[in-house]
């Protein structure tokens, strides 16, 4: 079994808010490896891209409105949107309160809950069954409800998990079609479980 598949730390208090104070994309980056848990589901996170309001790819960049003042607000909450009215996507504020930033979490290797997954993704195999942002709220049952709940509290929590710190591959993010140069995109080296397309490392 992979090393990141064993029990997650218990977190101090406030840890989470401390970490993803950081700049967004060493935010993005520290991620790796911890537990996204909601309910019976869990697991551990393998990819994630980095968002800035600097940047046009950005909900952001348009500045403070009703949808994104979420990722305006204090680091260590969850921004939770629709993606072309389709798809629900988790992502983590980050920087400090005021600045608008975030780290989407695109793919976890799952942890907890496995059988639950599979009844609600409709799929067999393990590796499709959070190997995507879309895919990974639908297994483990988030909605647009928990936008802008502290994910250290929960009912969707993230805490550390354990062991040494994977190897981690840095490249351009996809599904986008603004500063796709960028090299915000992070996930695990050699992970099963991370999205198909991985693109310029």
């Amino acid at each position: 079994m992979s090393d990141l598949l064993e029990r997650e730390r218990p977190a101090p208090a406030g840890v989470l808010a401390q970490l993803c104070a950081g700049e967004v994309c060493t935010v993005a980056q520290a991620l790796i490896g911890w537990v996204v848990r909601h309910g019976e589901t869990a697991g551990v996170i393998v990819e994630t891209e980095a968002y800035h309001e600097s940047e046009p790819a950005c909900h952001a960049f348009v500045g403070r409105t009703r949808r994104t003042a979420t990722l305006f607000g204090p680091p260590g909450i969850a921004y939770v949107y629709r993606s072309y009215g389709v798809h629900t996507m988790l992502n983590v504020v980050a920087e400090p309160d005021g600045i608008g930033a975030g780290v989407l979490i695109r793919a976890l290797e799952p942890l907890e809950g496995v059988e639950l997954m599979r009844l609600r993704r409709g799929r067999e195999r393990v590796e499709e069954l959070c190997s995507g942002p879309g895919k990974l709220t639908q297994a483990l049952g988030i909605e647009l409800g928990h936008n802008g709940g502290d994910l250290s509290v929960g009912p969707v929590t993230i805490t550390p998990g354990v062991g040494p710190p994977p190897a981690i591959i840095g490249s351009r993010r996809i599904g986008i079609t603004k500063a796709v140069e960028l090299p915000w995109r992070f996930s695990v080296a050699g992970s099963r479980f991370v999205s198909r397309a991985r693109g310029a490392a």
